[in-house]
């Protein structure tokens, strides 16, 4: 590729669509959910389903691992160790861009309102996200937690600045 893709469809459609879609269809044979596989590779479900998209890098050990539990060969998983552009295409995706725009702010001051003086922030480094579902007479229902270390903002150590 000659330049940055300006999204992920851009992106994983090119060159890599193929071999995600190789994966997914060994993951597929094996009869293994993402769940599973993250349950013996000792990672989150959430995170390994993002690296099938293409969304997330993976470690070499990891990679090696799941080649084993898919049946495929470590030239078949070396996409997992690619390191990823991120954008979005999906629909989902722009539902929860849509959530963050509308609860966003309002989620901030709840933040600011919960943390010591509210001045600060959610690591998304310290951070894991998990997906769940509830069964709902009305319609199933998505369940989607973020865990994320509040970080005071700081200047060298000092306030105020």
């Amino acid at each position: 590729m000659s330049a940055t893709p300006m999204n992920n469809k851009d992106y994983l459609w090119n060159y890599r669509a193929e071999k995600f879609e190789a994966l997914e269809a060994a993951r597929k044979k094996k009869g293994l959910s993402y769940e599973e596989i993250a349950k013996n590779l000792g990672v989150n479900k959430v995170w390994l389903a993002s690296a099938f998209d293409g969304q997330q890098w993976m470690p070499p050990q990891y990679a090696a691992k799941v080649a084993d539990l898919l049946g495929v060969s470590r030239e078949d998983v070396a996409v997992l160790e690619e390191h990823p552009f991120k954008g979005n295409t999906d629909p989902i995706l722009y539902r929860l861009h849509e959530v963050f725009d509308t609860y966003g702010p309002a989620i901030k001051r709840i933040i600011h309102e919960k943390f010591a003086d509210g001045n600060g922030i959610m690591s998304a480094i310290d951070f894991s996200v998990d997906v769940d579902c509830v069964e709902d007479p009305k319609g199933d229902r998505v369940i989607i937690t973020f865990d994320g270390k509040f970080l005071p903002y700081s200047h060298k150590g000092e306030y105020p600045w």
